[in-house]
């Protein structure tokens, strides 16, 4: 079970795995991500058009921005700036803009500290950063050092994506790899009594490989690493061992 979105098939290279190994890929997220009403986003006292520049983090952030403006009949003007964490944030812009008629600028590590510099650059503007309803105070504390006018708000929430009765029932899998502290904790909420028995549980990222651990759980695969950046390639390193061993 891969805890994610089902990708394009074709376009991922969990389908190459499921062909070189014979194994099966199943796509279940455990949790979603559900933009705050306009009434509450309205009790943060923020008003959209009061800021020159966006920061996006995610496609969650600018799908919630654009929702919450159409919902209060905002419209965002031409002169708006974006700043995107990484490219592939600052394409999605195009689903909401037309992209050359925008300003938008993006890092290259998907990290805010990767965009300070072009931030600065444009210090004058007003920075307005849409986050989830539960962050920490380390990008304020970071445009605060830089000198920078920002201010950050809550546009959305990453909520358990509970199971049903027929999924829980139907619930084997040989192996579960999760990509956030979130979706290990959703495992939890959903399964409380869960026992991992012979079960593998890959993990991408230190902080959702110590909330594996933290839960009491054998970690048995752990992506990124000094040999794989992604979790495809620790997994195919992994099945390849275990065919060897089979072998």
């Amino acid at each position: 079970m891969v805890s994610q979105p089902q990708p394009e098939r074709g376009k991922s290279p969990y389908y190459d795995l499921e062909t070189e190994f014979g194994v099966e890929c199943v796509f279940r997220p455990f949790f979603k991500v559900e933009g705050i009403p306009a009434q509450d986003f309205r009790a943060q006292h923020v008003n959209l058009l009061d800021y020159s520049a966006v920061v996006f983090t995610s496609r969650h952030a600018i799908d919630n921005y654009f929702s919450l403006a159409k919902e209060m009949r905002i419209t965002i003007p031409e002169t708006m700036k974006y700043f995107c964490v990484i490219e592939k944030i600052a394409l999605y812009i195009q689903k909401y803009v037309q992209y050359r008629k925008r300003k938008v600028f993006f890092g290259t590590t998907g990290k805010v500290d990767d965009l300070i510099p072009q931030m600065v650059k444009h210090k004058t503007e007003k920075y307005l950063v849409p986050l989830s309803g539960v962050h920490n105070d380390d990008i304020a504390k970071l445009l605060d050092s830089k000198g920078l006018n920002h201010r950050e708000c809550s546009m959305y929430n990453t909520v358990s994506n509970d199971f049903t009765d027929e999924e829980r029932k139907n619930f084997e899998y040989d192996m579960m790899l999760f990509f956030s502290p979130t979706g290990v904790k959703a495992l939890k909420k959903n399964f409380p009594d869960f026992v991992q028995g012979d079960i593998k549980i890959g993990a991408f990222g230190p902080a959702t490989a110590k909330t594996v651990e933290e839960e009491g759980w054998r970690l048995d695969l752990v992506a990124p690493s000094t040999k794989h950046a992604s979790m495809t390639g620790a997994l195919k390193e992994y099945l390849q061992e275990q065919n060897g061993k089979a072998e």
